[in-house]
C-alpha cells in the first residue's frame, strides 16, 4: 500500500486493523496478509475521510531551531507552531487544532544554522514524496559565502572550474554526488538546486572548493515555494498546492 503511495506504512497498519482495506472485495484485518501483484486494492471511504484531516505545515525556520527531535538544548521547529505564530496571510480556510501536532514531523533536514522553507506533515504521502527513497523533488537554496578573505564580488575571481564541480564532480563520504544547478545570484550569493539531501550538503560541498557560506536560506521545494512567509512564522500548504 505504501509503495502504490496510497498511504504510509504506520497509516496502513492502522486501517488494517480498523478494517479499512478490502482485497478483491475481501476486509483485510490482519497485519502481514501477503498480497499478490494482481489483486485488486480499495480502500474503505472512512480511512480516506480520515487521511483529509491530516494537515502540512509550511515553516519558514529560522536560525537556532533543529528540525527534528530537541538537541544539545536547542528547540525542534515544531515548537513554533502555535496559534500566535501562524501567518495572516494564509488562505487555506483551515483552523488550527491541537491535533494537527500529532504525529507532524518534518519532512527533511534544515540545519540549525539555516532558515527557510521546512516542510511538516501528519501526511506519509507527503513525506515520500519529498523525502523517499525515490524522490525526484528538487530544492532550491540562496547561499551567500566568502572566499578567503574576498566577501564581495566573488563572482569575478572564483575559478570557473570549481563553479563546475559544484555542478558536477564531487564527493562526499567516498559517493558521487548527483548533479546540481549551481548560479551566481550576484557578487557574494549563489544558487543552488539540488535533488538530493545529504546532511549539511551544501555547506560540505562549498568547503571542498575552498568557499566559506555565512548564510543558507531554503525558497522552494518542488513547486512549492517559501514566498512572502515571514521567518519565524507558518501556514498551511493550500488545497491547490502541490510539491
Amino acid at each position: 500500500m505504501s509503495e502504490l503511495g496510497l498511504c504510509s506504512r504506520r497509516e496502513a497498519d492502522e486501517w488494517i486493523e480498523k478494517g479499512w482495506v478490502i482485497v478483491d472485495g475481501v476486509r483485510i484485518d490482519t497485519l502481514g496478509t501477503k498480497v499478490r501483484p494482481e489483486q485488486q486494492i480499495e480502500i474503505d471511504p472512512a480511512a480516506r475521510a480520515e487521511q483529509a484531516k491530516l494537515v502540512t505545515i509550511l515553516l519558514h525556520k529560522p536560525v537556532g531551531f533543529v528540525s527534528g527531535q530537541a538537541e544539545d538544548g536547542y528547540l525542534p521547529a515544531v515548537t513554533l507552531i502555535t496559534p500566535e505564530n501562524h501567518w495572516d496571510g494564509d488562505r487555506s480556510g483551515i483552523r488550527f487544532t491541537g491535533m494537527q501536532l500529532r504525529a507532524l514531523a518534518p519532512a527533511g533536514r534544515l540545519d540549525i544554522d539555516s532558515t527557510g522553507l521546512l516542510v511538516l506533515t501528519q501526511d506519509g504521502r507527503v513525506a515520500r514524496q519529498l523525502i523517499g527513497e525515490n524522490s525526484d523533488i528538487d530544492k532550491e537554496y540562496l547561499v551567500r559565502v566568502t572566499y578567503g578573505d574576498q566577501e564581495t564580488d566573488i563572482d569575478q575571481t572564483f575559478p570557473p572550474e570549481s563553479l563546475a564541480k559544484l555542478r558536477h564532480g564531487l564527493s562526499l563520504d567516498d559517493v558521487p554526488l548527483k548533479p546540481a544547478m549551481v548560479s551566481w545570484q550576484n557578487g557574494e550569493q549563489l544558487r543552488f538546486v539540488l535533488r538530493e539531501g545529504k546532511k549539511r550538503q551544501i555547506r560540505r560541498m562549498c568547503e571542498l572548493v575552498g568557499l566559506n557560506v555565512v548564510g543558507l536560506k531554503r525558497v522552494r521545494m518542488g513547486r512549492v515555494q517559501l514566498g512572502a512567509l515571514p521567518q519565524g512564522q507558518w501556514r498551511y500548504l493550500n488545497a491547490e498546492e502541490s510539491f
